[in-house]
């Protein structure tokens, strides 16, 4: 039996995964994959720039997609959960397959998915 879908939840998972849409935001939680970075490790990892990268970690950290924890006078950024590098290996493999349908899908073009 299909149960029609929460339209709340819909929009929680479509936020969810706008966290991941952007291209810093990813490299950024690619880079943390293997484990917690300062921003200036970030920044050697993604070839982002400084400012770009804190941004960027304020964005994923108010989403609760990165932890952030004080050590001396750094900051440490890490995963804020590990289902969060599960998902990143899952998309891997998934692109793996689907590699050629997703780069020629002209309805996903960057330009225009830049509504929020």
């Amino acid at each position: 039996m299909l149960i029609a879908a929460n339209p709340k939840t819909g929009e929680l998972k479509a936020k969810l995964f706008r966290g991941f849409s952007d291209p810093s935001r990813l490299a950024i939680l690619e880079a943390l994959r293997d484990g917690a970075l300062t921003v200036s490790e970030i920044v050697q990892a993604t070839g982002l720039t400084q400012s770009n990268v804190s941004n960027h970690l304020g964005c994923l950290r108010d989403c609760g997609l990165v932890t952030a924890e004080q050590q001396g006078r750094f900051v440490r950024y890490a995963l804020s959960d590990e289902r969060v590098g599960q998902l990143l290996r899952l998309a891997d493999e998934l692109l793996a397959e689907v590699a050629k349908g997703v780069y020629e899908c002209t309805r996903y073009n960057a330009k225009e998915s830049n509504h929020g």
